[in-house]
């Protein structure tokens, strides 16, 4: 075993320069694997120390406050009376008791009416200067508000924003505008994720947020020395009523802050390291053609070795322990890497204002554990198979042979298995395509692209030899002599060229598939805007804030306009007559919107769902339960009454706007939701008088609404530009994570072509004797290397835009039915795939251009 250990540490060393390009790639993969865990794990320690150092022993709210949300919803949260707070502080074991005011709803502007909030989706809080708040920060600049015309404003917001001590802020709330100029700046003592924090006294905060004098939003609780939070909250309990308030211990408190946000952090989590995962698959291509390769350069080694002693099993393990050293060594630089790139991470996330401290900077042990482990069975498991045929040479052929010589069986099987699995593959598709539910049809698309793709992997030498040979017919033919040299040393090693294909593949094939699901999105939904949307102007918050009431009345007192129709959705419990219950939202709006939106009625007319004691049903709910029209259903409100609504109209499901979603009138909601439980609209539509000018009462909308920057003003055309900007900034994202994948590609083709130039020393040698000049020389590795990365392009965009057909016709079954294919961008990446290959070929092109011809013939 020593002799192994040794042998194989000889040839790493000796080798180290060919596998440093496998090491790069295993360190990229593991890097993104370990950043991705750094920077989610910092991300989960910094809200940890936040919702700890926030949270009181005991916290007091309503009991029909939702978990972290201070109800949008309604403008306005859930309230406590101030009498509450004389009953905790009772309670034994309470050394003091304070109210608190904080909501959510609120929008805050500066001078030049500028938002201020956050743009990363963290939110705006509005409230009152505690104690409980020096727990979290401190004065550093002014001090604390002390009327109705003083603001305090968190560092982080006034540094990002350029506040200062003087300056006018405006907070926006259900109850009307606040103009206040800020007196203080207050910064935190542990990290702030992002969000932007004003504060006003207790009574402002009172009257201005809750427009109720003399309550709260909650009651900070602190217990006296020895009392422990469950005791203190049992206390309280049996003070108050167990079923009167809400109570949380500091600890509940926070974990239910933390399940909140940590749903958000797990999905961000899994789909890097999703992408990582796809990095470490085109890992494997790059390494195993490394030691393909490697293996096959030292086939003369390996038959001496054989000669004097050494059995197949030595071979094969000395092999096994160069892809070990590898993995070890590309795995210890890419947990290094990793740190670096979570670092990184935090510092882009800082630019766009959700601010991580590197004092929270958290690496548990597990990271460089799993990143290890991981970076180490990848290469080995890329490597065992070169190294098994490595061990399965013998001596005498070992001696007598350059290189190892192909299988030929080997060969018609691999072709034979290929054309299997793409052939079960293709008609896994074509069932996902015919499916007429989306469940069964999502498994047969699953299964649809990975059979494909394996199959693709696994037949990619037979696709070499006749698609490498069209390609060089086009591209390569035009060069001559070159181009026939290049052709035909990517047609020499056909299992290399398609090996090294395949992992340019897999990252384009994402990408197509992606292009053409978002392509046929923003063309599904701009034909479904063409035909079902019948307003002028759309106005919503993409923050998703509720229409103030203020706002909506400036914009139904705005000239130029037939109506105003406001969209509001109410919580209710729907039974049918066959006994089944539903608990979904219902549709609340004004007449007008049967105008507004031109829905496919199945029976009845949608205006008919407006009248008194009348709803509507969609046509699915209504075949699942037999419901007809002129049948009574039991609506019972959240909050509210239990009344009994005939069904005046039956709306079609086969669209994608509003499917599935019931209908009453904004007057039915208010008739049976309490007014200070009903819902504000999410969002308004308007239409023009005839005879309008649209550019005037565009122009005249977006004045009425001009106060009140968190609402987005749009026209129809407007509506579908920022759908379709909205598609593709998720799309850009997505496309960035893959570049990973794509850059690993990059470097299998560097290291293929920069180790096919030393298997070609000689005959480069030759070649040059002959009277190649170095141009040519250099010219037919570029060649190669670009046609190489062609057919993996045609590969991957061929059978990208596959998945993305399948993916589309199942999608059409829940309103995706226009197929768009993103020609310019699948023709644009198969353009930017001739320059990768000739980046790739730059290092390699002018190392062999280098070479001493004389040496270069004498090698052996």
């Amino acid at each position: 075993m020593s002799t192994v250990l040794k042998t194989s540490r000889r040839n790493f060393v000796a080798h180290k320069g060919r596998m440093a390009l496998s090491a790069v790639a295993v360190l990229l993969s593991v890097a993104f694997v370990c950043g991705t865990l750094v920077f989610t794990d910092t991300m989960n320690t910094t809200f940890d120390k936040l919702f700890a150092v926030t949270s009181s022993d005991v916290t007091v709210s309503p009991k029909e406050a939702a978990e972290g949300d201070e109800t949008p919803e309604r403008g306005r949260p859930e309230i406590l009376s101030g009498s509450a707070v004389e009953q905790v502080r009772k309670a034994e074991g309470v050394k003091s008791a304070e109210g608190g005011v904080v909501s959510m709803s609120v929008t805050v502007v500066n001078s030049k009416n500028e938002n201020m909030g956050s743009t990363t989706g963290a939110p705006t809080i509005a409230g009152n200067w505690s104690d409980n708040e020096l727990k979290s920060m401190k004065i550093t600049s002014g001090n604390a508000p002390r009327g109705p015309t003083e603001v305090m404003v968190d560092a982080d917001t006034a540094e990002k924003h350029h506040l200062k001590l003087g300056d006018e802020l405006r907070t926006i709330a259900i109850t009307g505008d606040i103009r206040a100029k800020i007196s203080g700046i207050a910064t935190f003592t542990v990290t702030n994720p992002g969000a932007a924090i004003v504060y006003f006294d207790t009574a402002t905060s009172q009257q201005a947020l809750l427009g109720s004098p003399g309550s709260f939003t909650h009651v900070n609780v602190t217990a006296k020395d020895g009392v422990s939070d469950e005791q203190l909250k049992q206390n309280i309990a049996t003070a108050v009523g167990a079923d009167t308030y809400k109570l949380q211990t500091a600890k509940e408190a926070a974990d239910a802050n933390r399940k909140a946000v940590g749903s958000f952090l797990d999905v961000m989590k899994y789909v890097m390291l999703g992408f990582a995962g796809i990095a470490f698959l085109v890992g494997i291509f790059l390494i195993f053609n490394t030691f393909s390769m490697l293996v096959a350069q030292r086939t003369r080694e390996i038959g001496l070795m054989r000669a004097i002693g050494a059995d197949s099993g030595q071979v094969l393990k000395s092999v096994v322990v160069e892809a070990f050293l590898l993995g070890v060594v590309g795995s210890l630089l890419g947990v290094g890497a990793g740190v670096g790139l979570a670092i990184g991470l935090m510092q882009l996330m800082g630019a766009m204002g959700m601010h991580l401290s590197t004092d929270d900077l958290t690496i548990a042990w597990t990271t460089p554990v799993v990143g290890i482990v991981l970076g180490v069975i990848v290469t080995v498991v890329s490597a065992f198979v070169p190294a098994r045929r490595a061990g399965k040479v013998s001596p005498m052929a070992a001696l007598r042979e350059s290189g190892t010589p192909g299988d030929k069986k080997a060969g018609v099987v691999r072709a034979v298995l290929g054309l299997v699995l793409t052939g079960i593959g293709g008609a896994a598709l074509y069932l996902a395509t015919a499916a007429e539910k989306a469940g069964p049809g999502s498994l047969w698309l699953g299964l649809g692209v990975v059979l494909t793709l394996i199959g693709f992997i696994v037949i990619g030498p037979l696709l070499a030899a006749g698609v490498v040979r069209v390609l060089s017919g086009v591209v390569l033919r035009p060069f001559g002599s070159v181009g026939r040299l290049a052709e035909r040393n990517a047609l020499r090693n056909p299992r290399r060229t398609g090996a090294t294909a395949a992992a340019l593949m897999i990252g384009l094939a994402l990408v197509a598939c992606l292009s053409v699901v978002g392509s046929s999105m923003v063309a599904s939904a701009t034909e479904e805007l063409d035909k079902s949307v019948g307003a002028d102007y759309i106005v919503n918050s993409e923050t998703g804030q509720p229409v103030l009431p203020q706002a909506e009345q400036a914009l139904r007192a705005t000239k130029g306009l037939d109506h105003v129709t406001a969209y509001r959705e109410v919580a209710a419990k729907i039974t049918a007559a066959d006994g089944s219950t539903v608990e979904e939202g219902l549709g609340a709006t004004d007449p007008t919107y049967a105008k507004d939106i031109r829905r496919k009625m199945v029976a009845g007319e949608h205006a008919a769902a407006y009248a008194a004691n009348t709803m509507s049903v969609g046509s699915d709910y209504a075949t699942q339960h037999g419901v007809r029209l002129g049948d009574e259903l039991t609506v019972a409100f959240t909050g509210g009454n239990t009344v009994k609504l005939k069904v005046a109209a039956i709306t079609s499901d086969e669209g994608n706007l509003d499917k599935g979603m019931k209908y009453i009138s904004t007057e039915a909601a208010r008739a049976n939701v309490p007014a200070d439980k009903l819902p504000l609209p999410f969002m308004l539509l308007a239409s023009a008088q005839d005879g309008q000018s649209d550019a005037t009462a565009y122009q005249s909308v977006k004045t009425a609404l001009a106060e009140y920057p968190q609402y987005m003003v749009r026209n129809q055309t407007d509506y579908k530009q920022a759908l379709k900007d909205q598609v593709g900034q998720l799309l850009n994202m997505v496309y960035g994570l893959l570049g990973l994948a794509i850059i690993v590609a990059v470097l299998g083709v560097v290291n293929t072509l920069a180790l096919s130039v030393v298997e070609r020393t000689r005959e480069i040698g030759l070649m040059r004797a002959i009277g190649l000049s170095r141009r040519q020389l250099r010219r037919m590795i570029r060649l190669e290397s670009v046609v190489i990365a062609l057919f993996g392009a045609l590969l991957g965009l061929g059978l990208g835009m596959g998945w993305g057909i399948g993916a589309q016709q199942l999608l059409a079954l829940q309103g995706l039915k226009v197929l768009e294919i993103p020609w310019p961008t699948i023709l644009g990446v198969f353009a930017a795939s001739a320059f990768v290959g000739l980046f790739a070929a730059l290092v390699p092109a002018f190392r062999a251009g280098r070479m001493n011809v004389l040496n270069a013939i004498a090698s052996e």
